[in-house]
């Protein structure tokens, strides 16, 4: 292993000062792939046979392909766009509006996150410093393509989603304390590619992030073009209500309660659809 290791490390030592002189920015292509356990999705109510179909139907909205534009100190990450099966949608989908989120930007100059989200009939654009994490860099080492990669680890708090807290509030049965409150993040970067950059929120390692498993979601680089020949577009969204991370969670959710009220049952579904 501490052979296979120095090789690696020679491999980038070679690489690096040609990386170096060359290297403008790039676009790299991520696969992100999210499991979920149908085992315990519907009780014993559902049939294996629905549990299936259901399956079939999330497929598209647990894979999915992204595009990460970066330069040295700024990075746009999008969602590849695609044909949706007739009546499929986009985004998650709520009477009264919906719930989708824009492209990732972040610029590690100027400690900017921006990020354009649409929620119920509403554009916010969530703009607040870079989310920071506490990365150990460990000692195993990989290849990842043609790129010699590094493991680092950090600890991460996990954030609810408002599907899933409006699914836990309309569960009387279910407890806050039913859920892990943090996750590891193991993450393989490059040094290679020498950006502090990553697809999602993640950033912060010597080198390109690859690959990220935080969870239920792995997130890995298939494909990178360095020095693109149409060149680079990262810009910084700037449409809608400027709103922090925290007001914005804050809104969902304030969102999301009322949506548990009107889909509820009994008396809160006869709240009509004004919110």
């Amino acid at each position: 292993m501490k052979i296979y290791s120095i090789l690696l490390a020679f491999a980038v030592l070679l690489t690096l000062p040609a990386q170096a002189q060359k290297f403008d920015g790039g676009i790299a292509t991520y696969q992100s792939k999210t499991s979920f356990d149908m085992d315990n999705f519907g009780g014993r109510e559902m049939s294996e046979q629905m549990k299936k179909q259901i399956a079939e139907r999330m497929k598209s909205r647990l894979e999915k392909t992204f595009t990460l534009s970066f330069s040295k100190d700024e990075s746009i990450y999008e969602e590849e766009e695609k044909l949706e099966a007739p009546g499929a949608g986009g985004g998650m989908r709520f009477m009264g509006g919906g719930f989708s989120q824009g492209g990732i930007y972040k610029n590690i100059a100027d400690d900017i996150y921006a990020r354009q989200n649409e929620l119920m009939g509403k554009t916010f654009l969530v703009k607040d410093t870079l989310a920071k994490l506490d990365w150990k860099l460990e000692k195993e080492s990989k290849m990842i393509g043609q790129y010699a990669a590094f493991k680092a680890t950090a600890v991460r708090k996990i954030e609810q989603n408002p599907w899933e807290a409006m699914r836990r509030s309309r569960n009387a049965d279910t407890t806050a304390t039913d859920a892990p409150k943090e996750m590891v993040i193991t993450a393989w970067y490059t040094p290679q590619i020498p950006v502090s950059q990553g697809p999602d929120e993640y950033w912060g390692l010597p080198g390109l992030i690859l690959e990220v498993s935080a969870g239920p979601t792995v997130i890995l680089c298939n494909k990178i073009v360095i020095n693109p020949k149409e060149g680079l577009d990262i810009e910084m969204p700037k449409k809608g209500d400027e709103i922090s991370r925290a007001e914005y969670e804050k809104v969902v959710a304030e969102k999301t309660k009322e949506m548990s009220e009107r889909f509820g049952g009994g008396r809160g579904g006869s709240r009509g659809g004004r919110g």
